[in-house]
Parts: structure tokens; sequence; C-alpha cells
């Protein structure tokens, strides 16, 4: 019987597959392209056009620095690549995520693990680093709430808990237009790598 077809074919060239995917067959530039034209919150979200992952990416990056300053570009750049696998299999709300079960999980971890090899990182990130990375990602989903998403304060407050107000207090979220937002991801995407790699040759 002939299996499904498993891999996508990236505006890249590249060919990943979803289920066996390999460092060699990931590539920045189909990452921020990807993540700039996926919408998060399923599209729901206010203003001409939607808030991309790209966008919530950077913005989970400057919550994160904020958090562990002392963190360096290594782990920023963790930071910013948290969704990255969202490039090939989108964004699911919470909601759905447990409706289809371990599966997504385990297809979220692999690609995970690849990107990270690709880029330097180890496939599974320090404890300390990944519990900065949720507390920001969840800090991130309550500003969108309230902003963008149309939630009232109280019930943002009861799913996603109210963060301290000086990670939040000068943060306004205007969503972007695609270019603009892949622009902005792939620009800080290089000043980390170029930071870490000046670091590690100190």
């Amino acid at each position: 019987m002939k299996q499904p077809r498993a891999w996508q074919r990236m505006l890249s060239g590249r060919r990943l597959d979803l289920l066996d995917p390999t460092p060699v067959d990931i590539e920045i530039s189909d990452i921020a392209h990807g993540l700039a034209f996926v919408a998060r919150w399923n599209g729901q979200t206010t203003g001409d056009w939607p808030y991309s992952v790209a966008e919530h990416a950077l913005l989970v990056e400057e919550l994160f620095t904020r958090i562990l300053p002392a963190a360096g570009p290594r782990w920023q750049l963790a930071a910013l690549l948290h969704d990255a696998p969202e490039y090939v299999i989108g964004d699911m709300i919470s909601p759905v995520k447990s409706a289809v079960g371990p599966g997504y999980e385990a297809l979220d971890a692999r690609l995970s693990a690849a990107i990270h090899i690709r880029f330097g990182l180890p496939a599974v990130l320090p404890q300390r680093v990944k519990r900065a990375i949720k507390r920001a990602d969840r800090v991130s989903a309550w500003l969108e709430a309230i902003q963008i998403a149309g939630f009232a304060v109280a019930e943002a407050d009861r799913l996603f808990t109210r963060p301290d107000p000086g990670l939040v207090a000068d943060r306004a979220i205007r969503p972007r237009p695609p270019r603009e937002a892949r622009e902005a991801f792939l620009a800080r995407f290089t000043d980390l790598i170029d930071a870490s790699d000046a670091q590690s040759g100190q």
C-alpha cells in the first residue's frame, strides 16, 4: 500500500519530511516566510492585518530577555525560535491541541529538535531556559488577548495570569503586513546569530 506523502516542498527548494525532519532541510528563510503568514488566534484579532506567529516570536524573545536579562544571545535565539515548527504545522489554539492529543506534541518536538540543531542549539533546551520562554509566552498571550483578541482583562487574568506590570507597561501590539513581519524576524535572527558567534569566538 502506497504511503501518504509526509514531506512539504519549501520555497527554498528544500523538501522537509514532517515525520523525520533533518536539520539540513531547514532554512531560516522558509521559517521566516512561513511564520509571517501564519495567524495567531486563528485570525480572530483586530486590525487590517493578521497577527502573525513571526510577530509573536519577536514579542516572546523581547519578553524573555526582560525576564532573563543575563541569558545571552544563544538562549534569546531559542526564544525567537520557540514556535518555529509552526511554519509547517500551523498555529493550533490550545483547545484544538487538546482535541488532537499527544500526536501534535510529538510532531512539534521532532521539528523543534531539528530546528535547534540546525542553528547550533541543543535539541532539548535546559529546563531553566524552557521555563523562562514559557513564562514569556504566557505574558505575550495575556498581552495579545487584551490588546487585539477581544478578551476582557479579568478573562485574560483567569486564563493566562496577569503578568508583572513592569514587563508589559510599555508594550503596544500593532500587527504589520507579512513582508514587514518577515523582515523584522530575519533581522532579529541575524543579529542574534552574529552576537552568538561573536560570544563563542571570544
